[in-house]
């Protein structure tokens, strides 16, 4: 909307000085021509915006043009700046409100306060984008007509109808009573109920989103930790689940747990290996787990997996087998 891109502008002067009209385009996701419009009209208003000609001008605030928070005390602003540098805001479609709300809670801030918060938030990562082997941590996109639709029928308590893409099924569309939202490691999730049954959908599957007038059948309250807990377990123990026995050296056992759904049972090897019974959530899953650790793990039990990892490792020696 116009009017909320008109207080960032004036946010990012009052923050940054002077700034051309180029930057302040790419900040807050306009054309050149669009910035100088605004800055017309916050002109017309009695916003003392002035421009400065050359090499090095720009949009300049006069100075002292600002209002304060005194509100918020150090710890208090700190924390809302480390909160706003998490990237779960972007699975709902809130990346860019989240921004500009960091950026009018950095305006407010009192002057004593503005520079220790936020050069102390500048000292706390809160999820990057990768791990320590440099292993990308990828989201999932959303389109935002989607995420505005979800929203809006959880905030508003209405039924909504999604055109929905479960794995390997072909999409459909379905009307559910939304719940709340959730979001694990930049993937987001629509926990609902369809028919009085809980359902939980990835939001990067919904294709389409329409919000209807129809008030949803919910309860007025919600523990969303404790519904997510629940949905989890369900997913635990549903599904194509398989329980394999496996010899792992204690070393990796971590990286075997890791992967799995559960340890049903473990007991110590008199060669010091341990011996677990572990579920994992289908076939493939145990495959893959049990692959993973090379040499480190022997599928003891059951045979299906034998027989596969031996398949899998005598395709892999043939690959790279010498030529004679």
């Amino acid at each position: 909307m116009r009017a909320d891109r008109l207080v960032s502008l004036v946010l990012l002067l009052r923050q940054h000085g002077r700034l051309p009209a180029a930057t302040l385009a790419r900040e807050l996701e306009v054309s050149t021509r669009t910035v100088l419009r605004d800055i017309e009209a916050l002109s017309a208003a009695g916003v003392p915006v002035y421009a400065e000609r050359g090499r090095h001008g720009g949009f300049a605030l006069l100075p002292g043009f600002r209002t304060e928070l005194t509100g918020l005390n150090h710890d208090e602003a700190l924390a809302l700046l480390v909160a706003g540098s998490r990237r779960g805001a972007q699975a709902f479609g809130l990346g860019s409100a989240l921004a500009s709300a960091m950026l009018k809670v950095v305006d407010a801030l009192p002057e004593s306060y503005r520079d220790t918060a936020a050069g102390a938030a500048q000292r706390l990562l809160v999820d990057p984008e990768t791990d320590l082997l440099s292993r990308r941590l990828v989201g999932e996109e959303v389109p935002d007509t989607v995420v505005a639709e979800v929203l809006r029928a959880v905030f508003t308590g209405h039924k909504l109808r999604i055109h929905y893409a479960a794995a390997d099924r072909t999409p459909e569309w379905r009307t559910v009573d939304p719940i709340g939202l959730v979001t694990v490691r930049d993937r987001g999730y629509l926990l609902a109920t369809r028919s009085g049954a809980d359902r939980t959908y990835r939001l990067s599957r919904i294709l389409a989103a329409e919000e209807l007038a129809e008030p949803a059948q919910r309860p007025d309250r919600v523990d969303l930790d404790r519904a997510w807990q629940e949905r989890s377990r369900q997913f635990r123990t549903g599904g194509d689940q398989v329980t394999v026995l496996v010899r792992v050296d204690p070393a990796r056992r971590e990286d075997l747990v890791g992967t799995a759904l559960a340890v049903l049972a473990e007991e110590a090897d008199v060669d010091g290996r341990l011996r677990l019974e572990v579920t994992f959530q289908d076939p493939r899953h145990a495959e893959w787990a049990v692959w993973h650790l090379g040499t480190n793990a022997e599928a003891l039990a059951p045979q299906w997996l034998r027989d596969s990892l031996r398949d899998r490792a005598a395709a892999i020696a043939t690959c790279y087998g010498v030529s004679s």
